[in-house]
């Protein structure tokens, strides 16, 4: 198709005759070497000797108008299964894959070996002269800057920060790309651009890529799209002739012949079509359901297995996020208030059979986290600057969340609440908070868009209006949840970001100040705060791994001090029940699951497999 000439003449690239003396290697880490050594034979939690064939089916909820995850438009197929790193992996590769057993390390994929120096002021790649696109075209130097300019120029705002960091692009051969990155000041961009997605130039139309369509991406991966039913069903069929299937970093994995993904609006219907082996697995995220729900006849007899997994990343967190661009916000101390009248206690009781625990923080269940930690002396030197905006409790280590008695009409908080809002100017006029100055009520909507969103959103409005608070809980479909997201039409949500042992660029995605005003980024909360920005800037310099996380506990410390949301919960262990025709490697990952490790039983009629037992660490 045809390439744009304004994105030919942007693509600030040249060719020399030349290349960087410097070694090359087969890896590349945040922070200090590669565990695995030159010529591994597979990944660590990978089964080498897994069968190939069959067919796993997901069910997930939502549905989708776009096949194109790299855009903001469209609710998109591949990112209702993100975290499984369905648009990269699967269909479209990356410079460099991801090893999952290490906080931040990559090894290479469509790059045979990189360069790079001690300051990272730029980065080579060397492809492997066998990569190849599923059209069988050949993976060139020109696909890898191709997809750099497109991204950088029409990607969404997270690809848009990173990739304008580069200050050029040199072409030595066809086979060799080099980042120039000096001035970026930004240790982890030679990651961020070896995990950069690679497109074919010979396939791909700049004219129409921010559109949303329903063509699918041509790719490098294991797997094309196969059949498409629009916004129900998607189904991915092994390519024959992948380029990659002998690498050692991919040996073990991508085991089934097809992957199908059906779409289920409403969570009821997805479990029971679980229930009746209309798909494979299920991640449980339902406590009530993970308790009560399994007791049917094909869990009780073997043919339904339940496996609980503790992942070793910052333990995912929910949160009820304030959007700060509303007036209703603007004010700390209401956003204080509004955070100690949130009955935890009551909820986690009534609602998660006291599965769950709670942090203030960012970083839960890691060394990443400052909750609770008295901060060190690089975390005191980082905040300095912004010590009017660190309370001494937050640096002490000694500030935490509001504990109530579990009845659901704790005074105490109450009472505290009340009295920030005094401080803020409002009253208790009857039974209702009013503003002194205008008489208008406090009052907000909370967006839902699952049941158990729903749920959790109609107790705490039950607790707010003990405090004279109105609320309204509107649920919508996920479409438009996502839509008013993105364009962060909303006044409360609830989100979870999922953090891992190496926090990075993406955190001035999730709540940099650049990011606050530019739809489709993950600052819902639309943080502006020079503190913010100065930790993610301080951790992204960080030399070694104790700067790094001093910078990283500084960031949540800021962060925490801001109550831009209400810690709702966080999950420390992974829920996940799979019909017995799908097996899994006995060790896990840090990340916990990854389903292209996992293969079908080749004989269903086997005798059901032992559950899969963690890895001890």
């Amino acid at each position: 198709m045809a390439v744009s000439v304004a994105l030919t003449l942007s693509l600030a690239c040249r060719v020399v005759a030349g290349s960087d003396a410097g070694p090359e290697n087969y890896g590349l880490s945040m922070h200090g070497a590669p565990a695995l050594p030159a010529g591994f034979a597979h990944m660590p939690y990978a089964n080498p000797d897994a069968p190939k064939g069959g067919r796993l089916t997901w069910g997930m909820l939502g549905t989708f108008d776009s096949l194109n995850p790299f855009i903001v438009k469209g609710s998109v197929a591949f990112q209702q299964i993100r975290s499984y790193n369905f648009e990269q992996g699967y269909v479209i590769e990356s410079l460099m894959a991801r090893g999952d057993d290490e906080p931040f390390t990559l090894y290479g994929l469509l790059a045979k070996s990189v360069e790079t120096d001690e300051s990272r002021s730029y980065v080579t790649f060397h492809l492997d002269p066998r990569a190849r696109f599923s059209d069988g075209q050949p993976v060139l130097a020109d696909d890898v800057v191709f997809t750099w300019a497109l991204l950088r120029d029409h990607g969404r705002p997270n690809h848009r920060q990173y990739y304008s960091k580069v200050a050029k692009v040199e072409v030595p051969d066809p086979l060799t790309v080099r980042f120039d990155l000096s001035g970026a000041n930004d240790r982890e961009l030679p990651l961020i651009l070896g995990l950069m997605p690679v497109l074919p130039r010979h396939a791909t139309d700049v004219a129409t890529f921010e559109q949303t369509s329903l063509a699918p991406l041509i790719g490098s991966g294991p797997y094309r799209v196969t059949a498409v039913s629009p916004g129900t069903r998607l189904t991915l069929t092994r390519n024959p002739d992948y380029w990659g299937r002998d690498l050692p970093i991919n040996r073990g994995l991508w085991n089934f012949d097809e992957i199908k993904v059906d779409f289920y609006r409403e969570s009821n219907s997805l479990f029971e079509a679980f229930k009746r082996g209309l798909y494979d697995f299920s991640v449980e995220t339902e406590p009530l359901r993970w308790h009560d729900a399994y007791d049917f006849p094909a869990a009780r007899n073997g043919e339904v297995l339940r496996d609980t997994i503790r992942p070793a990343l910052p333990q995912p967190s929910e949160y009820l996020v304030f959007n700060t661009r509303r007036p209703v916000f603007a004010d700390i101390r209401v956003r204080q208030a509004l955070t100690l009248l949130f009955d935890f206690e009551w909820i986690n009781r009534n609602y998660f059979f006291g599965l769950y625990s709670r942090s203030a923080g960012y970083f839960a269940g890691s060394e990443l986290s400052a909750y609770t930690r008295p901060a060190d002396a690089e975390e005191r030197a980082l905040l300095k600057p912004f010590a009017s905006k660190i309370p001494a409790d937050i640096l002490d280590g000694s500030y935490r969340l509001a504990v109530t008695d579990g009845s659901g009409r704790d005074r105490t908080t109450l009472r505290q609440a009340l009295s920030l809002l005094a401080e803020a100017g409002y009253k208790l006029d009857g039974s209702a908070l009013r503003q002194r100055e205008t008489g208008a009520p406090l009052t907000f909507e909370i967006l839902t868009t699952t049941r158990d969103q729903e749920r959790i959103a109609l107790a705490y409005a039950r607790d707010l209006k003990r405090a004279g608070i109105e609320v309204s809980v509107r649920t919508v479909d996920a479409v438009q949840f996502d839509q008013r997201r993105l364009s962060y039409e909303f006044d409360m949500i609830q989100n979870r970001w999922d953090q891992s042992l190496s926090p990075g660029n993406e955190q001035a995605f999730y709540w940099g100040s650049q990011a606050a005003d530019v739809p489709g980024t993950r600052n819902y909360m639309g943080a502006k705060d020079a503190a913010i920005d100065a930790m993610i800037a301080a951790l992204l310099a960080a030399r070694d791994h104790q700067a790094f996380v001093s910078a990283v506990r500084a960031l949540d410390r800021a962060l925490m001090s801001g109550f831009y949301a209400i810690p709702v919960f966080n999950a420390g262990e992974q829920w996940i029940a799979r019909w017995n025709r799908i097996e899994m490697p006995k060790a896990t990952s840090l990340a916990g699951y990854l389903p292209e490790s996992w293969w079908q039983r080749p004989d269903p009629q086997a005798k059901p497999a032992d559950k899969m037992q963690p890895d001890p660490k």
